[in-house]
């Protein structure tokens, strides 16, 4: 992925590519953002514990058969080699969309949907992670791994 294909792609100079975004790793968050937002988003209105299940198995596809996933794992694998690549990441995407599936995993604490056996963001790292692991290693992460995570990281209320 480079702004002369990016260019091509869309009819356009390289030029006029650049006076919009300066530099690739933008191009890439603008289009994660936007992309994400419809892609996957984090539910806010009225999590419960299913909810918080189904958007875990949703990250799960978005990383394997959604192009923005792809291109979350290119920002990801980016990172690792650019601080700088690493702080507009986590300054634009990463930061924001934590807070999001922080107070989505609140919400559902609080209504004592789930007792999770580790703090929030410990939680989050914990479900999310091997998610991601499998992603950046080529493999799936099936339901059932996720249903697994969930299970045993948030222990469900049963009602």
């Amino acid at each position: 992925l480079t702004v002369e294909a990016i260019a091509r792609r869309a009819g356009v100079a390289k030029q006029t590519i650049y006076r919009w975004w300066p530099s690739k790793v933008e191009i890439l968050l603008d289009t994660l953002i936007a992309d994400s937002e419809k892609s996957l988003p984090v539910p806010a209105e009225r999590p419960t514990a299913e909810t918080v299940r189904d958007y875990l198995r949703g990250y799960a596809r978005f990383l394997a058969d959604d192009p923005a996933g792809k291109v979350l794992l290119a920002l990801f694998a980016e990172a690792q080699h650019h601080p700088a690549t690493a702080e507009r990441f986590h300054e634009r995407y990463l930061g924001p969309r934590r807070e999001q599936e922080r107070a989505m995993l609140a919400h559902v604490i609080d209504a004592g949907a789930v007792a999770p056996s580790l703090d929030a963001d410990a939680a989050l790292d914990a479900l999310l992670g091997p998610i991601l692991y499998r992603a950046l290693t080529g493999t799936n992460t099936p339901d059932d791994t996720v249903d697994t995570l969930f299970e045993t990281l948030l222990r469900p209320r049963t009602t």
